[in-house]
């Protein structure tokens, strides 16, 4: 870990309405956690938007650091797709584990079991069973001892950009934004960095936002988006600097290798192919319903609500009820290039003497 001395902090519309406020009689209820909700109702609105108007495949809430990959989270990721898109399709609809691919056993090289991930027992198990999910590890038997295989070439070409988008719909209320900023830039994971708002954003704004950073207006009401600003293309195959925790007289800074920021980019994009953005609870309220987009929509209120926050015993229309029916992933699969239960790519090789085999 190094130090460094502180430097000043420089058309696809479903007519859905977001509010943070309800009248309920004569009173006038705030939804819980308004500044929360807000935020919530805008990054859904604008991921439907992308998947409507884009050929990226939309994610939300990933880890985007690499030294410590819980410290930053990114609020959208748009992945878009490469020459080998089809084939990583192909292999699996869930995460690829970033270790798997990056691991000593080959499609013609099996390794033991033991030997198949880098790191602990606890956490290579995990992942080995994870890959054995996705179809892309196949486990065998060779002298009484397992050996793990792959079934398929990782196609490395799949993706070709990540698009990194913080939301901040309110910009009197930034918050930490700026430093999330400056991490995502120092550190140049993702090809292009852009602020999304619903404020309307004046030079005094700009100002205040790092130069590289692109800037969108958004109005999650009409779908309009408006590009105040184009983002730089940062340098995502040189070595970056992770920004750490501020103190009273410098900033921790941990140096990211061009190799670590390249496994670190395959992670954040196996993780949005996986995850997609629609990661939400649907709520068990006879007035829950969903949106064509699958946003999580309230039938008595008129309105896109956060179910982890808004629909609970506290809300006086609260009725319970089984939760809507329906299926995220054939909406996924409808909506964007991710293909939901794609029919796998799993190699039989025959004889022994095809192997390699690694102890």
């Amino acid at each position: 870990m190094l130090f460094l001395n502180e430097m000043p902090h420089p058309e696809h519309s479903w007519g859905i309405k977001v509010v943070t406020n309800i009248n309920w009689g004569n009173s006038r209820i705030s939804l819980p956690h308004t500044s929360d909700q807000e935020e919530f109702t805008f990054e859904l609105a604008l991921c439907s938007h992308l998947e409507a108007t884009t050929e990226w495949v939309i994610s939300r809430q990933l880890g985007a650091a690499v030294a410590h990959p819980g410290r930053r989270v990114i609020d959208i990721c748009g992945v878009v797709p490469g020459s080998d898109f089809d084939t990583r399709s192909s292999i699996t609809d869930t995460r690829i584990p970033e270790r798997a691919v990056a691991g000593p056993a080959g499609v013609g090289t099996s390794v033991r079991r033991s030997n198949a991930i880098d790191g602990s027992p606890q956490t290579t198990e995990a992942a080995i069973e994870q890959a054995i999910a996705a179809d892309f590890f196949t486990v065998e038997n060779h002298s009484g001892h397992d050996h793990i295989r792959q079934t398929t070439r990782y196609p490395t070409e799949w993706f070709d950009r990540l698009i990194g988008i913080e939301n901040k719909p309110d910009l009197t209320r930034p918050g930490d934004l700026t430093r999330q900023l400056r991490v995502d830039i120092s550190l140049g994971l993702f090809n292009t960095v852009i602020l999304a708002t619903e404020t309307h954003v004046t030079r005094a704004h700009l100002n205040r936002i790092p130069d590289a950073v692109g800037v969108w207006q958004f109005d999650s009401d009409t779908d309009d988006r408006t590009v105040i600003r184009q983002p730089a293309e940062l340098k995502t195959e040189t070595p970056g600097i992770e920004l750490g925790s501020d103190h009273s007289d410098h900033t921790e800074v941990h140096p990211v290798s061009s190799k670590e920021k390249l496994r670190a980019r395959r992670r954040i994009a196996e993780r949005a192919y996986g995850k997609g953005w629609r990661n939400y609870t649907l709520p068990t309220c006879a007035h829950a319903e969903t949106q064509p987009d699958g946003r999580p929509y309230c039938a008595k209120f008129d309105c896109v609500i956060n179910p982890a926050q808004s629909c609970d015993t506290d809300c006086p229309e609260y009725t319970h009820a089984e939760p809507p029916d329906w299926d995220k992933n054939i909406l996924r699969d409808t909506r964007s290039p991710w293909t939901h239960n794609p029919p796998g790519v799993r190699r039989r090789q025959s004889g022994l003497d095809r192997f390699r085999w690694a102890n």
